[in-house]
């Protein structure tokens, strides 16, 4: 069964596939009531992200859209130092769109707000005319966990935790599009374990951010033009899927720049460093983080090669690689 604009008329056709579908896959007690918005409890203060997701091919080895859009809403909510409550889902279904391709995404949705403990609580659905294309929008509100949680927050002397491989989800989706084989999976999952484990620890986080497009690269300098200081990496610090390493140089990739949906760093004090990469690494998505460099005194961001040379690393300009979400 395919969409036709019916589906976004507001009648008959639409109820199904709300109900058929979405309320099926999200049930829970504030959904439930199909009111015009969702009545919700949360105390203190807040976090609140909003985000659009559009992505080819939908599906992917070890993700999808659905997946990409929770642990994407999530994931933003967690490095503010928020544990996520809900969420709210915006489908606009382009005519042509298979129910069975929508009703496999919504329950990827599910799986994925199941495991970071949220719930999607509010939604739309809009038809348009098209080739059959999916785009997701969601939202999303936390309540803050860790106080001073900011990008602008870091100090000389603090030390980078990277929680694990880079390039794994932006090699995937390319290697998709080019019909290259691999047993490259993305790293789309949700931080929250991680971030959680920290603050149970009592880790003094300066900050955090995930590292999606635009990569490391591009996230570090943000960092080192908010905080006003110089951030040093160490390139044999830094952990890479060999098969990863090896679609970079056959493509003349550089993992610095490429996108991530499961991988964030941290900021933190140098004598928590150790406390933090356990913390880190008691979540599956952690197992592989490590100390990747240190913020210093100055400006910018300079990495010492595995030739202990220094090359300075720029923020990514223009489009760089094909978008991939």
């Amino acid at each position: 069964m395919i969409i036709d604009m019916a589906y976004g008329s507001g009648g008959k056709q639409t109820s199904n596939l709300i109900n058929d579908i979405f309320v099926k896959h999200f049930q829970n007690s504030i959904l439930d009531k199909l009111e015009d918005a969702a009545v919700i409890e949360v105390n203190g203060k807040l976090a609140y992200t909003t985000d659009s997701f559009v992505v080819t091919p939908l599906f992917f080895n070890g993700g999808d859209i659905g997946k990409l859009a929770v642990c994407g809403t999530v994931n933003d909510l967690s490095m503010m130092g928020a544990i996520p409550k809900y969420l709210t889902a915006g489908f606009i279904i382009e005519e042509g769109a298979e129910v069975e391709t929508i009703d496999r995404i919504a329950q990827s949705m599910a799986a994925a707000a199941k495991e970071a403990g949220v719930s999607i609580v509010a939604g739309d659905t809009k038809v348009i005319d098209g080739k059959g294309g999916i785009y997701i929008n969601t939202s999303g509100i936390g309540e803050i966990a860790k106080n001073g949680v900011s990008i602008s927050n870091c100090k000389p002397g603090d030390l980078i935790l990277l929680s694990g491989n880079l390039g794994d989800h932006q090699a995937v989706i390319l290697s998709h599009r080019m019909d290259i084989e691999t047993n490259i999976n993305s790293d789309c999952a949700p931080l929250t374990s991680i971030v959680q484990n920290m603050i149970e620890q009592n880790i003094d986080i300066h900050c955090m951010r995930d590292v999606t497009r635009g990569g490391l690269a591009t996230v570090l300098n943000e960092v080192a033009s908010s905080s006003s200081c110089k951030v040093v990496l160490e390139e044999e610090a830094i952990p890479m899927n060999p098969e990863v390493r090896g679609f970079c140089d056959m493509l003349g990739l550089d993992p610095l720049y490429m996108a991530n949906e499961g991988k964030m760093i941290a900021v933190i004090p140098a004598d928590q460093a150790d406390q933090a990469l356990e913390a880190v690494r008691k979540s599956k998505y952690g197992s592989n983080a490590t100390i990747i460099g240190k913020i210093t005194e100055g400006k910018g961001v300079v990495m010492t090669t595995r030739l202990k040379g220094q090359r300075i690393i720029d923020i990514l300009y223009g489009e760089g690689l094909p978008r991939i979400c």
